[in-house]
């Protein structure tokens, strides 16, 4: 990677130090969406004959804010959460927002993609957003285990104990041998709950 500052980019990796891109790969084309060269992108994407290429063309055209090329159902659910989060950590925020703009038309291709994103909230620690996207998602689908689980984990990390062992039980409800959700309700009864 010459002539930029690897220390400071997050490539799917925290040490980018002995990062090679080469040209045409796929860090080539996430390389150019850092430089806001979403031509570029595109171009690169659309030479790589796999789920990751198609995927990319659909993101590219999310980021230029004008769907063009619609993702599939697999796409969404492969590569999403991994492109919100790479952009997160990269700090290109607008392009977060054209992201986060374009999540009620995603969701008609896949109905989780708020849970993804809520996750992916999660992840960086943006716990308001979190939570938004977590109502979202059970607003279309209550009866996913994933997401009650979500829920122990953000009300864990806020202290909210009762809340926690709330959906503790209904994750258990629906799935009984969920080995982490088990795990999680003991502790939070330990704590007296």
């Amino acid at each position: 990677m010459t002539g930029q500052n690897k220390e400071k980019l997050f490539f799917f990796s925290n040490n980018c130090s002995e990062l090679e891109i080469t040209p045409g790969s796929i860090y080539h084309a996430y390389l150019a969406i850092l430089n806001d060269d979403l031509d570029s992108a595109h171009t690169v994407f659309s030479h790589i004959d796999s789920p990751r290429g198609k995927w990319g063309m659909s993101l590219v055209s999310i980021l230029k804010g004008y769907m063009t090329i619609f993702p599939t159902y697999f796409g969404i659910r492969n590569f999403f959460e991994i492109d919100l989060d790479f952009l997160l950590k990269n700090n290109k925020i607008d392009y977060v927002e054209q992201c986060l703009g374009a999540l009620e038309v995603l969701s008609s291709v896949n109905q989780e993609i708020y849970k993804f994103t809520a996750r992916v909230m999660m992840e960086n620690r943006l716990y308001t957003s979190a939570l938004k996207y977590m109502e979202r998602s059970k607003q279309i689908f209550y009866n996913d285990p994933e997401l009650h689980f979500m829920y122990v984990k953000y009300y864990m990390n806020i202290n909210k104990y009762e809340e926690a062992y709330f959906y503790v039980n209904e994750c258990l409800k629906l799935l009984p041998d969920y080995y982490p959700a088990q795990q999680m309700k003991r502790r939070i009864e330990e704590l007296g709950f």
